[in-house]
């Protein structure tokens, strides 16, 4: 039997379901700094997606890569195999970032967030949000835009597969 056909069609197919959702994450994080009652729920709901969706598929993501490197016979040390190394290396990186660092971050800002802030004192203006908290979600979104900028890159050299 020829597994090639149905390792891509995982192999994609999981791409799209893992990685997808991860393009509504700065939506959902803006409208919930927008509606400051709201951003712990909008932060909740994206630590979930991500635990529970984007890391399993991802994941997944590497053992049908490895299954297709297999059926296929390609050579990673063959010149034109390049993008596929530099891929694979792409993605150990955005991996370890995203289960490592990235949800770490994200679980700062939940938990920072999970109890209201306490009442200004009496004939005093709101003073806004903490400015540890508001580091916490800026870190939170360089992390989100360093793994968008490596997961738009290695479907980039998957689809175009350049040839240097």
């Amino acid at each position: 039997m020829n597994w090639f056909p149905w390792l891509l069609w995982l192999h994609i197919f999981g791409a799209i379901v893992a990685f997808g959702p991860t393009f509504a994450f700065p939506l959902i994080g803006g409208m919930g700094g927008k509606e400051p009652m709201h951003a712990n729920f909008a932060t909740r709901i994206t630590e979930k997606i991500e635990r529970g969706i984007t890391i399993p598929l991802a994941i997944l993501q590497g053992v049908t890569g490895v299954g297709l490197l297999l059926v296929s016979g390609r050579n990673l040390s063959d010149k034109a195999n390049y993008w596929l190394g530099i891929a694979i290396v792409l993605y150990a990186i955005a991996l370890s970032f995203a289960i490592f660092v990235q949800l770490k971050r994200v679980e700062t800002v939940i938990h920072m967030t999970s109890t209201p802030p306490p009442a200004p004192a009496p004939g005093a203006a709101p003073s806004g949000p903490p400015p540890a908290l508001m580091a916490a979600v800026k870190k939170v979104r360089q992390g989100g835009l360093v793994l968008t900028v490596l997961i738009v890159t290695i479907i980039f050299l998957m689809v175009i597969k350049p040839q240097f």
